[in-house]
């Protein structure tokens, strides 16, 4: 399904949040999460449904001085 993912348009095979870190290589990362906007806490993203169209924003934690 078409997806946008940081800001750019991907074609991504995942049905949930979950499955689409995961098929982004990014299934054990740890990171934040949001669909449309809204936060998705890490225990909800297996029951997080994704629709054509869907906007995910994922955001890993920097380190640094």
């Amino acid at each position: 399904m078409k997806l946008t993912i940081n800001g750019e348009r991907r074609e991504l095979n995942a049905a949930t949040v979950a499955e689409a870190l995961a098929a982004l290589d990014m299934g054990d990362a740890r990171v934040a999460t949001a669909l449309n906007g809204d936060f998705v806490p890490a225990a909800a993203r297996a029951d997080t449904a994704l629709s054509p169209g869907d906007a995910l924003e994922i955001v890993a934690p920097m380190q640094g001085g």
